[in-house]
């Protein structure tokens, strides 16, 4: 099969990597096609901001062989409108799952743009309840893969991060394990930390024009702040990051999934989510967590510590989100185009 993926944010990567193992365990030999990253196939015209879209020869000869191509969100958002239409031209009447991590309307700037393509040979899949909906609206029928989370991942290195951070052992530590965008509320996750007496740290960059709003919003912090990853390190492990802190913020007001709701439950952190939509979703499987302005009940819960809602907590990750119930899922999928 062959796994075509529009250059972006890391999280499409990520799950797009956790597809690519999962297809890999039932006997599918995977090729990825990208316009940048490390990929098995580079076409540069894939890429956002690409000057002109890969040639349909050169689309062809990539697919060439694939009995399954997985698309990660190149159909889904138009951040490059022209490689999408050759692709999808591609792709017609090939069996094909159309992977939509986020979708035209739900971005502000992109609210007039039309629905993805569709075709009788592609399975659409969503990452939430959200867009399978939405979708139908509009006539596409899709099916709801969440996403997928290893629950079993060993506690990561605490002390040692902290140190390298400069993080005292007793200080409060709260982490924004996500890009700096607008939707992503990082005023709200430093109000939080203000108001619990913590040290703040953000661990991704500013992106998409953010850069001096966040220059303004952590050059007037009233705590102190840690940006990016941990000194000497390329990337942080996950768990070091979960590990080093005390509580999980995730305050946006918009997030397609929000991989940080399930990985602080599977890190054994309290989360404090904002008020975007598809956190209700979520919140729905049966999670405890804490509004982003509820200072008070999480200092409440870090003097006096509830072991039991960490472990609930735990354990919803467990039975719904589990990776190793990924490849049963996605066999679901390709059953509906017959492979």
């Amino acid at each position: 099969m062959v796994s075509f993926r529009l250059g972006g944010t890391d999280g499409v990567a990520v799950e797009a990597a956790k597809w690519h193992a999962a297809l890999e365990t039932v006997g599918w030999r995977v090729v990825t096609v990208a316009g940048e990253g490390p990929v098995d196939h580079l076409l540069p015209g894939l890429a956002i901001g690409a000057e002109a879209p890969p040639t349909t020869g050169e689309l062809t000869d990539a697919l060439s062989g694939a009995e399954l191509v997985v698309v990660e969100n190149l159909l889904s958002l138009p951040l490059n409108p022209a490689a999408a239409a050759v692709v999808a031209s591609v792709l017609r009447g090939r069996p094909a799952v159309v992977h939509h991590h986020d979708l035209p309307w739900q971005r502000a700037r992109f609210a007039d743009r039309p629905p993805p393509p569709d075709d009788d040979r592609w399975a659409h899949v969503t990452v939430n309840d959200l867009s399978r909906r939405q979708l139908a609206e509009r006539g596409i029928t899709a099916r709801v893969v969440y996403n997928a989370f290893d629950t079993e991942a060993p506690p990561g290195d605490r002390q040692g991060t902290r140190r390298a951070l400069g993080v005292a052992p007793d200080a409060r530590l709260v982490l924004q394990p996500t890009r700096a965008i607008a939707r992503k509320r990082v005023d709200r996750a430093v109000a939080l930390a203000d108001a619990l007496g913590a040290v703040y740290w953000l661990l991704g960059p500013a992106e998409e024009g953010f850069d001096d709003e966040l220059e303004r919003i952590l050059g007037a912090a009233p705590v102190p702040v840690r940006r990016g990853q941990v000194p000497g390190t390329a990337r942080t492990p996950a768990a070091d990051a979960y590990a080093a802190c005390d509580v999980v913020a995730l305050p946006s007001d918009w997030e397609g999934f929000g991989n940080p709701s399930v990985e602080s439950a599977v890190h054994g952190r309290p989360l404090a989510v904002g008020p975007y939509p598809v956190a209700a979703e979520l919140a729905g499987f049966g999670f405890r967590w804490f509004a982003h302005d509820d200072a008070a009940g999480l200092g409440a819960f870090l003097d006096d510590p509830d072991p039991g809602l960490l472990a609930h907590n735990r354990e919803i990750a467990r039975r719904h989100f589990s990776l190793e119930a990924l490849p049963g899922r996605i066999a679901g999928v390709l059953a509906r185009i017959g492979l």
